[in-house]
C-alpha cells in the first residue's frame, strides 16, 4: 500500500502549527538514486533547455528540491503549500524557496536561508547535492535555480511565516510515482501539464508538477500512467496560473 503525504495540521494565520516531526535517525545514507537525477540531467538535459531564461535580466529566486526519510521512513520530498492570500500562486503546492538576495552568496544560500525561514528548516542536517539547470518562470518573470539536496539529518519542521506558507507537505516518492494519483490538468490559456491529486483539497501542478514530473523520470521511479485522463483546473487556481 502506497504511504499517504504527511502535513503539518491545517490552519489560519493566526492558528499555531504543530511540528512535522520525522522518523528518528542521524546521517542518514543518501540512496544512489538521488544522486542519478544529477547525473541524469546533465546527461540529457534537452527537457530543461525548454525553459532556459530569454537574453537580459531577470529576477533570480532558488528552490530546494529536498529529499529524504519522511515520518514514515519512506523516502519523500518536502513541500509547502503557500499561503491563501498571496497575491501570486496563492494555495499552490510548492518547493520551498524564494528570491536571491543581494546578501545571499549565491543561489544555494537563497535556497537554504528561505527553507529555513519558510518551514525552520535546519540546513546543517542537509548535503547539498548540485543544481538542476535554471528554469524560467514567464508568468513572474523570474529565473529559477532547483537546488537538489539530500536530507541527511531530519528534523521537526513547521510553518515559520504563516503569511507565506499555509502548511508544510512530506509526500512519499512512491506517492507520486503511483499512476493512481496522476492525472493531467488543462488551464483555459491552453497550459496542459502533469498534476498529483494529494488529497485534502491539495493538488500538486505548474511549475513544481513539472519539475517532480522529471525528477521522477530521472530517479528511475517513472511508471506508465494515464495521460489521458484530463481534469479542467479547478477555479480557485484558473486566475493565478504557475
Amino acid at each position: 500500500m502506497t504511504a499517504l503525504p504527511q502535513r503539518v495540521a491545517h490552519g489560519t494565520a493566526l492558528t499555531p502549527h504543530l511540528p512535522l516531526h520525522f522518523a528518528p535517525g542521524a546521517g542518514m545514507p543518501r540512496p544512489p538514486w538521488v544522486e542519478g537525477i544529477i547525473e541524469g540531467a546533465a546527461a540529457s538535459p534537452e527537457w530543461f533547455t525548454r525553459f532556459l531564461p530569454p537574453e537580459g535580466d531577470h529576477r533570480q529566486s532558488a528552490v530546494l528540491i529536498l529529499f529524504g526519510p519522511g515520518p514514515s521512513g519512506e523516502d519523500s520530498v518536502l513541500l509547502i503549500e503557500r499561503a491563501h492570500t498571496l497575491r501570486s500562486h496563492a494555495a499552490q503546492i510548492s518547493f520551498p524557496g524564494g528570491g536571491v538576495d543581494p546578501e545571499d552568496d549565491g543561489v544555494v544560500a537563497a535556497a537554504l536561508r528561505e527553507s529555513q525561514e519558510e518551514v525552520g528548516l535546519d540546513p546543517g542536517g542537509v548535503d547539498v547535492l548540485g543544481l538542476l539547470p535554471p528554469l524560467y518562470l514567464p508568468v513572474s518573470s523570474y529565473t529559477v535555480h532547483p537546488v537538489l539536496a539530500w536530507w541527511r539529518q531530519p528534523a521537526p519542521v513547521q510553518v515559520g511565516h504563516p503569511d507565506e506558507v499555509a502548511q508544510v507537505l512530506s509526500v512519499p516518492v512512491s506517492f507520486l510515482a503511483d499512476p493512481a494519483h496522476r492525472h493531467t490538468v488543462t488551464h483555459p490559456s491552453g497550459y496542459r501539464g502533469p498534476a498529483w491529486d494529494l488529497g485534502d483539497d491539495l493538488l500538486l501542478w505548474g511549475f513544481t508538477g513539472g519539475i517532480i514530473d522529471k525528477v521522477l523520470e530521472l530517479g528511475g521511479f517513472a511508471q506508465e500512467w494515464d495521460r489521458e485522463r484530463v481534469v479542467p483546473l479547478p477555479e480557485r487556481f484558473v486566475r493565478r496560473r504557475s
